[in-house]
């Protein structure tokens, strides 16, 4: 290898191409360290640094400090906080500050399909008989209703929240908080917030979205100020 080829970032950046045409762009999988890539392609590793900068500007590449350069779009960052516990105060925070905005957009933007899926979906929370699949079917409502929003970045935060329903001791903290006249209570405002929906009033449906959080909200801080004073008791 000439002298002049160690040093040439432009020929770094070609060979590092190449390179990436056969290895799936995963987001996943890691190249070698940039120690590693300028020995084999023998190219200066300054060389090799500043093709991956460019590589990284492309979006073909995204590098973690302390664990490497890995193939692919760098993944989606909301994704590193599934393992967050789950927080009642924050994830209803979250959920009063954004589904309410979602049911305004599904109302301007439903189609006819998705306000049948809402309507399926529905039926099918309500013919639930048991604690998992009360909550299989509330999060798919909530999520057809966040989909029909028709805003891809809205639906990730959406979906990154909705993980809280993977916590046991968030799901049991629902479940408790649950009664007949609860139940009853939420499947009314699930109707009127479809209906809302289906009529494309989004006035309506943010306001119906928001009664029916603020319900489920004041259910869950009613049970934990009872529990808490019964502790202490």
């Amino acid at each position: 290898m000439p002298a002049r080829d160690r040093d040439n970032s432009s020929l770094a950046l070609e060979r590092l191409r190449q390179m990436l045409r056969d290895i799936p762009a995963t987001g996943d999988s890691r190249l070698p360290t940039e120690r590693q890539l300028a020995e084999s392609l023998g190219i200066s590793r300054r060389s090799v640094r500043r093709a991956l900068e460019v590589l990284e500007a492309e979006g073909l590449v995204w590098r973690r400090q302390g664990a490497g350069t890995f193939a692919g779009p760098r993944p989606d960052t909301l994704t590193e906080h599934e393992g967050l516990e789950a927080n009642f105060s924050e994830v209803m925070e979250v959920r009063l500050r954004l589904e309410p905005q979602l049911a305004q957009l599904a109302a301007l933007r439903a189609s006819p399909g998705a306000i049948a899926r809402m309507r399926d979906l529905i039926i099918r929370l309500e013919d639930s008989d048991d604690a998992d699949g009360r909550e299989l079917w509330d999060s798919a409502l909530h999520r057809e209703i966040a989909r029909a929003a028709g805003n891809r970045f809205f639906l990730m935060i959406f979906d990154s929240m909705d993980r809280a329903r993977h916590d046991e001791a968030w799901r049991a903290l629902r479940e408790r908080a649950r009664n007949r006249a609860n139940l009853a209570q939420t499947m009314r405002q699930h109707r009127d917030i479809v209906d809302a929906i289906a009529a494309h009033d989004p006035v309506r449906a943010g306001a119906a979205m928001r009664t029916h959080l603020m319900s489920v909200h004041d259910g869950i801080l009613r049970l934990t100020s009872l529990e808490a004073l019964e502790d202490a008791s």
